[in-house]
């Protein structure tokens, strides 16, 4: 027997160092990792073993690991998953062992959280746990999608593979996102401006506007516009806590309802349907579907497990129901087409690519192909949208603004009229 010194990981990824009494350094790894422990440095005793700059550095690398998952707890933006998953995708593509490729990854990572969690990995992957088993121990930053895929790539042995398919569906998906984040942030800022124009105007320069008119007219009625005006910029001031409180109380029935199943329903029926802003809710609905399970499908995850998925996925409670009644007909040995028919809210469109898939036996392309199809209905839907909005809200703020500028000067025309006859 001699005695080896290693350098090994435990259960938890955290190194330790140690020796042990082994016939051979086979044995010694054996003994270790019936022990628990992941060895990944084993050498005898005496002959360049764990030197204490070894020993110091497994210490060191144990205080960073440490820190690293205390600072992996919460969650990651789309954006830097996406940069992960295409860099990691490139490094695995051209050769790099996984391992390496992480390694390289948790070093250059500047996001606290995202380094966390990409060394943990490395940990446990070095560990001998498999990737998707890794991936799964950080469900607020790899969601079921992503550690299912991860799954599917290693039983068919094409991780490589599906890592860039994973890197080419969130690199869409982020794009679909980006879209109609633009379109709805256009709207929401041009009408923030446009009450902050209104709360300025009735608020500073009504009231200006009302003293002017009290020592220059006096007691001589005021157009009935101008007086309108007038009440509603009283009105505000005398209110705008109760306005305040009226908003807060609003916004928190909305949020409450929405955290019930049917208010959720509701509220997501109506997102789909609501004009205007509704064909872009529906058509990116349909995109997100199609292409989550078009590509959980292509990368070998089983249909009723990608169904489960896309559902949990869905984003939206309407669709998430048309998919479970799709999930449902499926484990019944029926077709995908009626359910999808039965909900309503997918296009004939849809409903024939679909049936076409599923009777030439190509579905996962053929739902990938209606994804692709509709990120352009989207971006189309998008640009429609932008083009009806615009001059929409150009028109009412010209009103809203012309009508108060109006009121206020119409007094003032009287009032240089008088001047002008006392002149």
């Amino acid at each position: 027997m001699a005695n080896f010194e290693y350098i090994a990981l435990d259960a938890r990824g955290e190194e330790t160092t140690g020796s042990i009494s082994a016939s051979d350094e086979a044995d010694a790894i054996n003994q270790l990792r019936k022990s628990g422990l992941y060895p990944t440095q084993v050498v005898a005793a005496g002959k360049g073993g764990v030197s204490g700059t070894a020993k110091r550095r497994a210490k060191k690398g144990q205080k960073s690991r440490k820190k690293a998952r205390a600072s992996s707890g919460g969650r990651v933006k789309s954006k830097i998953l996406m940069i992960f998953t295409r860099q990691l995708a490139t490094l695995v593509d051209a050769g790099l062992p996984l391992l390496r490729g992480l390694s390289v990854l948790g070093k250059q990572e500047k996001n606290r959280t995202m380094a966390g969690a990409i060394n943990h990995l490395a940990d446990s992957v070095s560990g001998g746990a498999t990737f998707s088993e890794s991936l799964g121990q950080h469900p607020k930053v790899f969601d079921k999608l992503y550690v299912n895929m991860v799954k599917a790539g290693e039983l068919g042995g094409v991780l490589e593979l599906v890592l860039q398919r994973l890197a080419e569906y969130q690199e869409k998906a982020q794009k679909l996102k980006n879209r109609i984040v633009a379109a709805m942030v256009y709207p929401v800022l041009v009408l923030v401006i446009a009450v902050g124009i209104l709360v300025f105007l009735m608020a500073v320069i009504v009231p200006r506007f009302e003293r002017i008119f009290a020592e220059m007219l006096g007691d001589k009625p005021l157009p009935k516009i101008t007086q309108v005006v007038i009440n509603i910029s009283r009105w505000i001031q005398d209110q705008w806590l109760i306005l305040l409180i009226v908003g807060a109380v609003l916004y928190a029935i909305w949020k409450v309802v929405s955290m019930t199943a049917g208010g959720r329903a509701v509220i997501d029926r109506w997102k789909l349907y609501m004009p205007v802003f509704g064909p872009v809710q529906l058509k990116s609905a349909i995109a997100r579907f199609t292409r989550t399970l078009g590509t959980l499908v292509t990368s070998g995850v089983p249909i009723l497990q990608a169904l489960n998925i896309t559902r949990d996925t869905a984003g939206n409670v309407v669709v998430a129901n048309a998919i479970d009644k799709v999930h449902e007909a499926v484990r019944e040995g029926e077709s995908v087409v009626a359910p999808l028919e039965a909900s309503k809210i997918f296009p004939p469109m849809v409903i024939s690519m679909v049936d076409v898939g599923e009777e030439t036996g190509q579905l996962p392309d053929m739902l990938l192909k209606i994804a692709d199809v509709y990120d352009d209905e989207v971006d189309n839907a998008v640009d429609a949208m932008t083009s009806m909005i615009e001059p929409i809200m150009i028109v009412f703020l010209a009103g809203v603004v012309g009508t108060i500028v109006i009121a206020l000067f119409m007094p003032m025309i009287t009032i240089i009229t008088e001047m002008n006859n006392q002149g």
